[in-house]
């Protein structure tokens, strides 16, 4: 809350001398803005700044745009069903490919994610609300919006159609010509914006707003890990909005950043994307990482195993993710130094996973284990993302991972880990938490 200045003729108290301020009482209003104070009713929803009810929105705003992507996959699986199916053209089809990873990635689990994190952070560490709630309201409702915007495009001419990376010169007017590319530009600006401002908001809670007594080393695991995602995107989201300035100029304006005739380089794109695009993938993952960590001690009915070596090898992932960006372009042609630095690297991150992999098992071992429907999520995420970190290793091999490029494998080896990982840990999530959020099982 900010505090006014007393202005010169302040009131002072009897019997005090001259300039001795008066005591302030709350009734007074000591600050310049007033939190809403509505608690009932539509309003308190549309103009609210209070933490849990933004994580609520959060939420149920990204369940939506969950079932509008598995609409769009439920349409991609049916095309593909039969031979010279007729579901979809090869436009539509297109444009579905696209739409289904960019909603499910930026719409469905980073903003389930910020919904846990909106809702459970603060409490968690003892705060009575985030560093700055208006923010908090600002990040929403920017989320909300650009999804929209994203999907307007389906009504003028069509969605982006170059698939969620948008290479280039798919992404050009030559082979993009309606307005799709564009508003998935716009649409990911805002939503980045959203997320930033998100970011910078939950890193100066954590950081500032702790309980007295509270330590970094004493925080819950889901807090730390989602410390980390922050840092990710703190730094990862400026990437990806020059990217997206680029290409929003070249698209509209002549520029030539990636055409290659114009002497360009359309591999630019490839590294600004990937640049941000590994750490998104630890961004997605690692909030389910830290929901497993609060779900598996609490239903084996013992503490974390090794809780340090979870929170160092989380923040391990995070630093390590930054170095791992161009085993997506081994077949690009890049050069055996830069493929031999990128395969060590993609080697490595194997480890601050597998360490965690460990950790949630030795929980699991000799506890008195309770299934509940958390409980077998849980348990899910660990099988499930085990098999997608064990075909993701190949990646780290090039002559296996040449192969390997633009094959079902990556598809394969993608949902095992975002699926399986960190899909099933948000439902872990949903249902450890449910009680909590709603008051009732």
């Amino acid at each position: 809350m900010a505090i006014i200045e007393r202005p010169s003729s302040a009131p002072t108290l009897a019997g005090a001398g001259a300039g001795t301020p008066a005591v302030v009482t709350p009734s007074q209003g000591l600050g310049i803005f007033k939190r809403p104070v509505s608690t009932t009713g539509w309003k308190s929803w549309l103009f609210t700044v209070d933490h849990k009810k933004l994580g609520i929105m959060y939420g149920v705003v990204s369940l939506f745009f969950f079932l509008v992507g598995g609409v769009e996959a439920l349409l991609i699986r049916l095309q593909l069903a039969a031979p010279d199916n007729t579901v979809l053209d090869a436009g539509l089809y297109n444009e579905m490919f696209t739409m289904h990873a960019t909603t499910m990635v930026f719409l469905f689990v980073m903003p389930m994610a910020a919904a846990f994190a909106n809702y459970f952070l603060p409490l968690q560490i003892g705060a009575r609300d985030v560093a700055f709630p208006r923010i908090n309201a600002l990040g929403f409702w920017l989320f909300l919006f650009g999804g929209i915007f994203l999907n307007t495009s389906w009504f003028l001419g069509g969605a982006a159609d170059g698939g969620w990376f948008m290479y280039s010169p798919n992404s050009n007017p030559i082979f993009s010509p309606t307005h799709g590319v564009d508003f998935w530009v716009l649409g990911l600006q805002i939503t980045g914006i959203a997320s930033l401002v998100g970011a910078i908001n939950l890193i100066v809670t954590v950081l500032n707003m702790r309980a007295p007594g509270m330590k970094l080393m004493n925080m819950p695991m889901f807090t730390w890990m989602v410390l980390v995602v922050q840092f990710l995107l703190a730094f990862a989201l400026p990437v990806i909005t020059v990217a997206l300035f680029l290409l929003s100029f070249e698209r509209n304006f002549g520029a030539t950043f990636f055409n290659v005739e114009a002497g360009a380089d359309p591999l630019l794109w490839q590294h600004l994307f990937w640049i941000f695009g590994h750490p998104e993938v630890y961004i997605i993952i690692l909030p389910s990482f830290g929901i497993i960590s609060e779900v598996l001690p609490t239903f084996a009915r013992k503490p974390l195993f090794g809780y340090k070596f979870v929170v160092f090898s989380g923040a391990a992932i995070g630093f390590v993710g930054w170095g791992v960006w161009a085993h997506h372009m081994f077949a690009s042609g890049l050069g055996p130094v830069s493929v031999a630095v990128f395969s060590v690297a993609t080697m490595l991150i194997a480890i601050p996973t597998g360490v965690k992999i460990v950790n949630w098992t030795m929980t699991l071992w000799g506890g008195k284990l309770w299934y509940t429907s958390a409980m077998k999520f849980a348990i899910g995420v660990i099988v499930l993302f085990t098999i997608g970190g064990v075909t993701g290793v190949t990646h780290a091999v090039a002559p296996a991972d040449t192969q390997q490029t633009d094959t079902y494998h990556i598809v394969g080896h993608f949902h095992y880990v975002i699926v399986g990982g960190a899909v099933m840990g948000l439902f872990a999530g949903f249902y450890y938490w449910w009680p909590k959020m709603f008051g009732k099982m």
